[in-house]
């Protein structure tokens, strides 16, 4: 398909939703959510899982943001992961453990235009609250930014987070 506009103006003229198009274009396209089975069910790994599962039936995409640094061969020092510039950037900042986009249908004045919304999820082990100590606060930094901007941002603690 050349033109994306063609399927979602068709879509539109005849009464197809958001996200029973996002499921048609998920099931056409190479490109299926993986998600690697974790060896517990009390865990981050075991939220995150969920929450990857859970993407794709509301029409979102999501992907792992790994964030960190290391060094090179040369000794210079590399930062890769959103919102991770510099290490005072980071230690104010941490950006979500899962980053992606989501369809939403747009109303009034332009009714039936669908527009990408981006998504964050911090993933937190099932049970967890926040108690404002250590990575917490630069994580709920970032959510907040995230929110504050038109985002749909969270801390995840399991299924039905999305």
């Amino acid at each position: 398909m050349n033109n994306p506009h063609t399927l979602t103006e068709w879509a539109t003229r005849n009464g197809v939703s958001t996200m029973v198009l996002t499921e048609l274009v998920l099931l056409m396209t190479d490109q299926p959510q993986h998600v690697n089975a974790p060896r517990s069910t009390n865990g981050e790994a075991f939220v995150q899982s969920q929450v990857l599962l859970e993407a794709p039936r509301v029409g979102a995409r999501l992907w792992r943001n790994n964030v960190g640094a290391c060094e090179d061969k040369t000794g210079r020092i590399i930062r890769y992961g959103l919102a991770n510039e510099s290490k005072a950037q980071n230690q104010i900042c941490k950006s979500s453990d899962l980053i992606g986009i989501k369809p939403i249908l747009i109303t009034h004045d332009m009714v039936g235009s669908t527009i990408g919304q981006f998504v964050a999820r911090e993933v937190k082990r099932p049970g967890w609250s926040y108690k404002g100590v250590g990575r917490e606060v630069p994580q709920l930094n970032y959510l907040q930014i995230v929110t504050a901007l038109g985002g749909d941002a969270q801390f995840v603690t399991g299924e039905g987070s999305l």
